[in-house]
């Protein structure tokens, strides 16, 4: 589901090689922990073996009727709480590629068991192993769109309800950017859809998103103020040693570099600040909820360890301490150096081959979207921001143009946004039967829908969480507004699945 350009559109939208790694980090989620060990296997292994794996022959063009292309799409199943009559819950993938562990853990298996729900997890066009053509030129992207794929949405219910099986009320579930298409989708395709669930969803649309560092700022800020002003601190010392070659060195040293910082190219000085953004924004945006670490017990990256590195001054000054939690992420994800290089970005995502790195994590597809329909690129571009001036909006706009073409340049993209908030623009008054949940410590949360105006769509803030913290597999060490917040969601679809 992890996020974000997931800086940033990312959310931090999941393998842990994966992430950390561009600003498309800051949109997904990770992976929910394993139920507590005292269930035991067993159960596992009875789960395990209710989940299949299939493709579904989906249309490539949706709205061509003279195309009749088709293409495989994956999804999985999972049939153990499942009662004749029960409703039918289904999770959307996102950004990446999808994983059994949802369809064995987390909130949304859980309300299945409540409700004998027959349970599916549909892939996105475009990521994982749903290749709907034969490579990722520019000229095939065209279609990767929201339209096209709440379009497979519906289609995928059309023909699935035609099972008996299956003829239960639908509803979907998603977090962060698939948490955004199953509100959209319940409000494109209401005959087919009853009801969504929607979590840290991203429902506004602009180009420049200077509300996601203000949030992070101040969930920073809540713990200790000094911790924002030592960051920024840190931020300004690093500029100050990029004016002289010696200066450089010691920055390339410190932060293990994989390749030199030139900095007499705007981009590449752009592209290193940009990046030693990610892991402070992923740690607020993840705080103790980023599970997709298989140590995360040990690696404890939280708003915690980082302000308690951060106003540690045994450790040095701001920017020794800086450089201190940079080192710990390093060793979290067991790298031996970062790339700072704006070419080697650019290469990367320049890949058009199904194998290609850049493609199989999903980066360069979730580049296009957000060149083309979703903006929402997270900005540090004052003087008294946590990143200073050195995060812009042309810093995006470069790259899309760089990797896509010139013509997509930020006239194309402030057109293809108001499309898109135009398209879905009715969601706030005229759609109901929508569960919106926001972690107060979400950055995102600021482009999120927080009071419906719809009779019945409710919107739930859980106070000192973060992303997606709801979709998790729930913990007797959940603070109480967390389980609250699931209890609400439970009463919700009962009533809404009692209805007649």
């Amino acid at each position: 589901m992890r996020v974000i350009f997931c800086l940033i559109w990312c959310c931090l939208w999941c393998g842990v090689s994966a992430r950390f790694k561009s600003f498309t980090s800051l949109v997904g989620i990770g992976e929910p922990n394993r139920r507590p060990s005292s269930i035991g296997t067993s159960l596992r292994a009875a789960t395990l073996n209710f989940i299949r794996e299939d493709f579904f022959d989906q249309k490539l063009d949706h709205f061509n009727p003279t195309d009749n292309r088709t293409w495989k799409q994956r999804y999985q199943s999972h049939s153990l709480h499942h009662k004749i009559g029960g409703p039918v819950f289904m999770l959307l993938g996102g950004e990446e590629k999808i994983s059994n562990a949802w369809l064995k853990d987390g909130s949304m298996m859980e309300y299945a068991e409540k409700f004998n729900a027959m349970c599916f997890q549909l892939e996105h066009r475009y990521y994982g192993d749903s290749y709907p053509t034969d490579n990722l030129n520019t000229t095939n992207l065209k279609y990767l769109s929201i339209k096209q794929a709440l379009a497979d949405v519906a289609e995928f219910i059309k023909v699935k309800s035609q099972n008996p099986l299956y003829k239960g009320k639908w509803i979907l579930f998603g977090g962060s950017y698939p948490g955004s298409l199953a509100a959209w989708a319940r409000k494109t395709y209401p005959n087919l859809v009853h009801a969504a669930v929607s979590s840290s969803s991203v429902i506004k649309t602009r180009i420049d998103n200077i509300d996601y560092f203000k949030v992070a700022e101040k969930a920073l800020t809540d713990y200790n103020p000094k911790c924002v002003s030592n960051i920024r601190q840190a931020t300004m010392m690093i500029s100050d040693l990029l004016d002289s070659e010696n200066g450089t060195k010691y920055v390339q040293s410190k932060f293990k570099v994989c390749y030199r910082i030139n900095t007499n190219v705007k981009k590449d000085v752009r592209q290193l600040f940009q990046q030693l953004s990610i892991p402070i924004a992923e740690t607020i945006q993840y705080n103790r909820d980023n599970r997709y670490y298989s140590n995360m017990e040990k690696a404890d990256l939280s708003i915690t360890a980082l302000c308690d590195i951060m106003l540690n001054r045994a450790l040095g000054s701001p920017f020794d301490r800086y450089v201190v939690y940079h080192k710990k992420v390093r060793h979290v994800l067991k790298r031996r150096c970062s790339s700072y290089s704006y070419q080697s970005l650019l290469q990367s995502n320049s890949e058009i081959n199904w194998h290609g790195q850049s493609v199989k994590s999903g980066d360069r597809q979730w580049y296009y979207q957000l060149c083309t329909e979703i903006g929402n690129f997270v900005t540090s571009n004052e003087d008294d921001h946590l990143f200073g001036n050195n995060i812009p909006i042309d810093f995006f706009i470069d790259l899309c143009t760089d990797v896509f073409g010139e013509h997509f340049d930020l006239n194309k993209l402030e057109k293809a946004v108001h499309k898109t908030t135009m398209m879905y623009h009715g969601l706030k008054n005229t759609t109901s039967r929508v569960i919106y949940l926001h972690g107060s410590f979400d950055p995102w949360n600021g482009l999120g829908l927080t009071e419906p105006e719809s009779d019945d769509s409710i919107s739930i803030n859980i106070e000192g969480v973060s992303h997606c913290a709801d979709l998790y597999t729930s913990s007797p060490k959940d603070p109480p507004q967390l389980s609250k917040a699931r209890e609400t969601v439970t009463f919700y679809l009962n009533k809404w699945l009692t209805e007649t």
